[in-house]
């Protein structure tokens, strides 16, 4: 039971879960908002319109009857016994659909802009300002981070040193894959001696 217990504190305590967790209430949140922007702003201003338009009709009163319509006793239409496609709901599906894109479009593009921004951020300073380990070899080498010129000349001079050096073990490396190759040789290689031996002869 200690261990069921144990999983599932690690299970509830992942930063996937907590992340998905905030997503799902930041969502809810968001879905109320977009029903109110829709409901109270952007409904009211098309019902507007369209009773302009076409006289009385709204949004809310855009319907298709499928057969008869059924009346109350006041002589208004009972929606409850009709069969209606309801164009006004419909309608509203839409806007609601592309108001979530349109917002969802602009956060993502937001968040990108942001992360780009940081990323070349981060690379001008990794390019200007020494490493950790850097300004020990710069303290130990009697140089003073305030003096730019010793530091990027100090920088440059290890750079070249260090591409000198992986040349050098590349190299190394190449002559002893060739000798390695030379001493254990390939059926390949064996076939491609015999032919140039043959060619040598005729």
């Amino acid at each position: 039971m200690k261990k069921f217990f144990s999983e599932f504190k690690t299970f509830i305590t992942r930063g996937n879960i907590v992340d998905m967790a905030v997503g799902v209430i930041v969502g809810g949140a968001f879905t109320a908002i977009v029903n109110g922007l829709s409901n109270f702003i952007l409904k009211p201003i098309i019902n507007y319109l369209l009773a302009l338009m076409l006289g009385k009709n709204a949004l809310t009163e855009v319907y298709t009857f499928l057969g008869d319509k059924a009346y109350l006793e006041d002589g208004t239409i009972d929606l409850a016994n009709c069969f209606y496609i309801d164009w006004g709901a419909f309608i509203n599906a839409i806007i609601n659909f592309l108001i979530i894109a349109l917002v969802l479009f602009v956060i993502v593009k937001f968040i990108n802009k942001a992360r780009e921004n940081r990323d070349k951020l981060e690379q001008t300073i990794a390019k200007g300002k020494p490493t950790k380990e850097q300004r020990k070899e710069l303290k130990a080498a009697g140089i003073k981070l305030n003096d730019k010129n010793a530091v990027k000349a100090y920088l440059d001079n290890k750079a070249e040193e260090e591409a000198a050096k992986k040349a050098a073990e590349d190299a190394v490396a190449a002559e002893k894959a060739r000798l390695d190759r030379l001493a254990n040789p390939t059926t390949e290689d064996l076939l491609k001696e015999i032919l140039a031996t043959l060619k040598n002869k005729a």
